[in-house]
């Protein structure tokens, strides 16, 4: 396995797009297999999340081709899928467990979806229930973790369905499920969750009917080829903005970055906290809002963070708890349990690595308290166990920034499945950071 070692201090600067985002990446593959013509992807996020989507619909007798810059891929229709060779392996991508399980469902075909062992401990109850509810029929490890069997030739049935948290996976799966469905499906959701799926089903021509929080899609209704401008991630983004808030002296702008107002939290929580950050060019991309991001060093402060904000920022609280560690007062987070169950446990994590660096926290079953010191050097150096997740990787290595001696950071081979090219890139701006294999 690969460590990140990072050296005391320094700062960013320069300009820099991160790769394409994810969870666009993943759907614009996803809507392009089972549309009706050759849809043209650009900016896709070749990570190795969504290579596993790609490679799970070449297995399913999709075709795709590359030019230039762009990924073309042949869609076969709502109906055209073909029956895999074997398991599809989805690797650590739950994004594509959970969407797929929605989409297997209404195949005339059985499937099986697996992954590695980090991706088969995540929980999958929650996309099982709804739609076994649908009439689906689907086999699990101890009734909830993956490999997953899907037996196809099933008779979906639209159900009326409230998930038990905000989540855009389960919202996306159950209206995957709903587009092979008969009657219309709808879902309430119980609070905010990121809209990709809703913006890139109307792109590719599916009519969605939104009133408040709540979703309504006829079944059958077929998707049209369309041409997808993948942005820059925000996830990914996350991290040179918390880089940059932090290190002395540190001035930065990020290109062509997605902003989706249901996943912008980070930004949003930044600021609350006194970061200095501006949008500016900001447009339209496929439907997906974009601007180019400045952020320079700032003076953060502690602050109370809600339930109201967790799913706006879900996948960006690794590299906040490290802003929060760099801040004046105290940060507490509430109502994030769900960080409990995504690649690691990040609330436990997280808290063990602040403390290897000399920070005070305290957890909850669904937050953590951060205690500020920001002092010149925030942390001590020390080695980090990254518990072989991306996310966790990357925030620690931003926090060498701050740091009175270098950082160690074990088992970051899974940075590649959202961000590769993440140490050539932080290299690029100023981290001094180095790649190598652990003895």
């Amino acid at each position: 396995m690969r460590q990140f070692e990072v050296a005391a201090g320094g700062s960013l600067a320069g300009t820099l797009r991160v790769p394409g985002d994810k969870s666009v990446s993943h759907r614009a593959i996803m809507f392009s297999a089972i549309a009706e013509g050759s849809s043209r992807i650009t900016g896709f996020l070749e990570s190795a999340d969504c290579l596993a989507t790609l490679k799970a619909f070449e297995s399913m007798g999709v075709d795709y081709r590359s030019e230039g810059d762009a990924l073309i891929v042949d869609g076969r229709g709502l109906h055209g899928l073909c029956a895999p060779s074997g398991a599809l392996d989805l690797g650590n991508s739950g994004t594509s467990m959970r969407l797929l399980s929605g989409l297997m469902a209404g195949q005339s075909f059985d499937s099986v979806l697996t992954g590695d062992a980090s991706l088969s401990r995540r929980p999958m109850r929650r996309v099982i229930d709804p739609l076994t509810r649908m009439g689906a029929r689907i086999s699990a490890q101890d009734g909830e973790r993956a490999p997953l069997t899907i037996h196809g030739g099933q008779t979906l049935q639209a159900i009326d369905y409230t998930p038990p948290v905000a989540s855009a996976q389960i919202k996306s799966c159950v209206l995957l499920a709903g587009l092979y469905a008969q009657g219309t499906t709808t879902v309430h959701e119980p609070g905010v969750s990121r809209d990709h799926t809703e913006r890139m089903l109307d792109a590719f021509g599916v009519r969605l009917e939104r009133e408040g929080a709540t979703l309504s899609l006829a079944g059958g209704q077929p998707l049209h080829a369309f041409d997808v401008a993948v942005p820059a991630d925000l996830s990914s983004a996350a991290f040179f903005l918390v880089g940059a808030c932090i290190g002395h002296g540190s001035r930065l702008r990020l290109t062509d970055v997605g902003i989706n107002p249901t996943r912008r939290g980070v930004i949003d929580i930044l600021q609350a906290m006194g970061a200095r950050i501006t949008l500016s060019n900001e447009r339209l991309q496929a439907g997906e809002p974009v601007a180019d991001i400045d952020v320079q060093a700032s003076d953060l402060h502690g602050i109370d963070i809600g339930a109201d904000m967790v799913e706006l920022a879900i996948d960006e609280f690794p590299a906040l708890f490290v802003a929060a560690a760099c801040a004046r007062g105290t940060t507490r987070l509430t109502g994030a349990a769900e960080l409990r169950v995504k690649e690691s446990d990040r609330i436990a994590v997280m808290a063990e690595g602040l403390r290897t660096l000399g920070v005070e926290v305290s957890v909850a079953d669904d937050g953590m308290t951060v205690v500020g010191r920001p002092d010149a050097d925030a942390f001590h150096g020390g080695r980090i166990a990254s518990h072989e997740d991306h996310r966790i990787a990357m925030a620690f290595a931003m926090a060498g920034l701050r740091s009175s001696a270098p950082i160690v950071i074990d088992d970051c081979d899974y940075v590649d499945t959202s961000f590769p090219g993440f140490v050539a890139l932080a290299r690029g701006v100023g981290l001094s950071i180095a790649a190598r294999q652990a003895s």
